[in-house]
């Protein structure tokens, strides 16, 4: 890989155009008026919607969920009051909400271990300006591929993982991240993510899971779906828990196989569909359109 392809993400050129745009998520139990609250709100404030996205899980005490995307000139200066008096319209109808100004890119952390693939997709993504975020590091528990991560311009942290030093690598791993990133994104890292990790990022740590969850959970999933014949694979995106591979499922992906299919052709297969299923939902987290209830998600 040329270094001099590392200057290529457009990203920023997005984000100048967007200056004065934010994205409103908005979740609460269902009722009459919201979406006029929401709507007059910002029509009072001198905002113009541009994208409107609403879904109720059942109008007689279900919970409902909203994505509104607008304009307001000299967005950044006007933030802080258009926050403060929208506190006073969401604790009406008890919403738990944020506003994201487009400007402030998100800052992802991708954690890898040895299989590139997935790693790769989303560096060609983030290039080509596909993904508008900021990827502040890479740590993986190999220094395999440093170079190619270095090559553009990201910094690479190999933090070496045993059973006897996990504790440590994991407290090296959390002063890294901690206060640097807005996003975890497992491509591939083949560690338990541990409670200490998790819990200050709460539905902000993504994982990619090679089989069709809830299928196959654990280990060699490729060779249980083999062993079982089965006709599709798949692929699973979803924020990660205390549950192993139990977290709130954001995107998946499948694929036909048959007989003939040996386990090998299947992990090729598979590898294909892991990347795509996770770009997308790393896209999607940070284009803000996932809210989480319970152990779902709704996505916009």
């Amino acid at each position: 890989m040329d270094t001099h392809l590392k200057n290529y993400n457009t990203g920023g050129l997005q984000s100048v155009k967007n200056s004065n745009r934010a994205r409103m998520l908005i979740s609460c139990p269902d009722g009459p008026g919201i979406v006029a609250a929401v709507s007059r709100f910002l029509y009072d404030h001198g905002a113009n919607i541009v994208q409107s996205d609403q879904y109720t899980m059942d109008p007689e005490g279900g919970m409902f969920f909203m994505r509104v995307e607008f304009d307001l000139a000299e967005l950044d200066k006007r933030l802080p009051l258009l926050e403060q008096d929208f506190s006073k319209v969401a604790e009406g109808f008890q919403m738990e909400w944020a506003i994201y100004p487009l400007s402030r890119k998100k800052k992802l952390a991708i954690f890898v271990s040895k299989e590139d693939h997935c790693l790769v997709e989303l560096l060609w993504q983030w290039q080509a300006g596909d993904l508008d975020a900021d990827i502040a590091m890479v740590i993986s528990n190999h220094p395999d591929m440093k170079e190619y991560v270095q090559s553009f311009g990201i910094p690479y942290h190999h933090v070496p993982v045993t059973p006897d030093t996990k504790p440590e690598a994991e407290r090296r791993q959390l002063e890294l991240v901690n206060g640097q990133v807005d996003l975890i994104v497992l491509a591939r890292y083949m560690q338990i993510v541990s409670p200490g990790l998790i819990q200050p990022y709460r539905n902000r740590i993504i994982n990619i899971h090679h089989s069709f969850l809830p299928a196959f959970v654990g280990g060699k999933p490729y060779a249980q779906a083999y062993d079982r014949g089965v006709k599709i694979i798949g692929a699973t995106a979803h924020y990660v828990t205390e549950e192993l591979d139990g977290g709130p499922i954001i995107e998946q992906d499948v694929q036909r196989v048959s007989h003939r299919d040996d386990v090998a052709e299947l992990k090729r297969i598979g590898r294909t569909i892991e990347r795509v299923v996770l770009a997308r939902a790393v896209k999607w987290h940070i284009e803000d359109r996932i809210l989480v209830h319970q152990n779902k998600t709704v996505v916009f």
